[in-house]
């Protein structure tokens, strides 16, 4: 999968704009908390939506158009490493429902894909070890040995690809060797866990270990921070997404089943406090958009989930449940939910990667099932939130969260916080920034319309020294849209810094 490239990355930075902006005229389904028919449910109206049952193949979209040469049929059909994602998620439903169907449209899918790609070709590891890692899963669960052949045949052509550089770790791409990722050495890391259970080879579990250990030094920060990627001489990139967070954890937990060390488990629980509590928006993972990111949060999900199931870690199972019906709350009336699970589905096409992450969360999140409307936890960081033109900055001391929006300078540059609140009425807004080059002024607009208010901005004496500003608004109950923007109308275009949004009721 391709999300470090320039194409992934742009996918999740700017589309969330757009469904951002959709999003309200999308219809949407009553709010209700999930419940043990969820599942059934939601899994069905996607079924309906995506899978195509001559070709054996989920769509690309929704209505059935093209991608545009990524998939087969010119993007007709998912791209090569979407269709290993849904492949689990039908996986997931199987094992949530025990409907024989998705019993059956595990091996159909399997059997759809390798109709087209027959030699799994892809030139990116990660893409070729999602379906390996796929595999594994799919030989556990069924018992058939042709998943087992494959995951071990596709293990060990990424394996090749492993050497020194860096310090070790698997290649992203086999013919340009320019860089070393999470996407690819922490699945694989889980990948051959799976194969050392399935067939009694120690070696797969070395390797494991080797690869673990490779992210976990190279990759990872002592407070469980994740990055994303070495490249070039030495040059260490810092996206955070979720699914580096998912699948390192899961490498991580998996190596704790297999040896019994503790040290792995601590590891994991490191990085879920992290992405819990930093990749988020009032408690909600927040939205990496469509495309490749579309996908991310699933993989997230599934490890926290078995954080809950597997070990006993019930800290977070109250937060998984609130973004199982966070999503689902905000499906639209067929059922479908998309890529941002704090605001409204958007309506017209969908990308069935993006429409799976919210899927996965209710087919395996016990449900709640008392909470209807659900109100997040009020505290909304700057830098998870929908951005247009501001660029994420982490080095001015005292900000909260994984850093803060800075300069913001130019006109039309704004930042779209999508809150929920469990009741109506006026809510103070605590904004919290800094500023050092004058006073600053922003326009405010509130479920897409120009509000009466705009905020002013003192002068902070410092970018280093954080105060805050408040404003009243009266929010509806459920969803609401909260933008800030630059207007070049405004007397006061000074630069700003904005940390965080903090929603209370007076």
């Amino acid at each position: 999968m391709r999300s470090p490239s320039i194409r992934g990355r742009l996918a999740v930075l700017t589309l969330p704009l757009l469904v951002a902006l959709l999003a309200t005229l999308a219809p949407a389904a009553p709010a209700r908390a999930t419940t043990e028919t969820t599942a059934e449910t939601a899994m069905a109206a996607y079924v309906d939506a995506f899978w195509d049952p001559d070709e054996q193949y989920f769509t690309t979209y929704s209505d059935g158009r093209p991608r545009g040469g990524v998939g087969p049929e010119n993007g007709t059909y998912s791209d090569f490493w979407w269709e290993a994602r849904l492949w689990e998620v039908v996986m997931d439903a199987w094992e949530s429902t025990g409907d024989p169907e998705y019993r059956a449209m595990v091996d159909q899918v399997f059997d759809g894909f390798v109709a087209h790609y027959p030699d799994f070709g892809s030139d990116f590891n990660d893409d070729v070890n999602w379906w390996a890692m796929g595999a594994a899963r799919a030989y556990e669960i069924t018992g058939d040995e042709r998943y087992l052949e494959t995951s071990q045949q596709l293990f060990a052509r990424i394996w090749a690809d492993r050497d020194e550089t860096y310090g070790g770790g698997i290649w992203w791409r086999h013919s340009v060797q320019d860089q070393k990722n999470v996407a690819t050495n922490a699945p694989a890391a889980l990948t051959a866990v799976r194969l050392a259970r399935h067939t009694g080879d120690e070696a797969y579990l070395d390797r494991a270990v080797e690869l673990f250990t490779w992210v976990d030094e190279a990759l990872v920060d002592d407070d469980g921070h994740v990055h994303d990627h070495w490249e070039g001489e030495d040059t260490l990139v810092r996206w955070d997404f979720t699914y580096n967070f998912g699948t390192y954890i899961s490498a991580a937990t998996a190596l704790y089943e297999e040896t019994g060390d503790q040290t792995y488990l601590d590891k994991a629980l490191l990085a879920a406090v992290w992405v819990t509590t930093r990749l988020t928006n009032g408690g909600t993972f927040r939205d990496e958009g469509i495309g490749d990111g579309g996908g991310f949060k699933s993989l997230l999900v599934r490890a926290l989930v078995d954080l809950v199931q597997r070990h006993g870690q019930e800290q977070y199972l109250e937060q998984l449940q609130d973004n199982a019906t966070q999503a689902w709350n905000h499906r639209r009336s067929d059922g479908l939910m998309g890529p941002d699970w704090s605001a409204p589905t958007s309506s017209g096409p969908l990308q069935s990667l993006a429409a799976s992450s919210g899927l996965t969360a209710v087919l395996l999140v016990p449900p709640d099932g008392v909470r209807g409307v659900l109100a997040e936890s009020g505290v909304y960081e700057a830098e998870n939130a929908s951005v247009v033109g501001i660029d994420l900055e982490a080095t001015s001391p005292g900000w909260t969260g994984r850093g803060y929006l800075a300069g913001w300078g130019q006109d039309g540059e704004q930042v779209t916080f999508h809150v929920n609140v469990a009741r109506a009425g006026r809510h103070t807004v605590t904004l919290r920034y800094a500023g050092d080059d004058g006073d600053a002024t922003r326009m405010v607009m509130l479920n897409s319309r120009v509000w009466d208010v705009s905020v002013d901005f003192p002068e902070t004496g410092g970018w280093d020294r954080w105060t805050t500003q408040e404003i009243s608004l009266p929010l509806s109950k459920g969803h609401n849209s909260i933008q800030i923007r630059l207007d070049e109308a405004s007397d006061n275009l000074a630069h700003l810094n904005l940390d965080r949004i903090e929603l209370t009721r007076p």
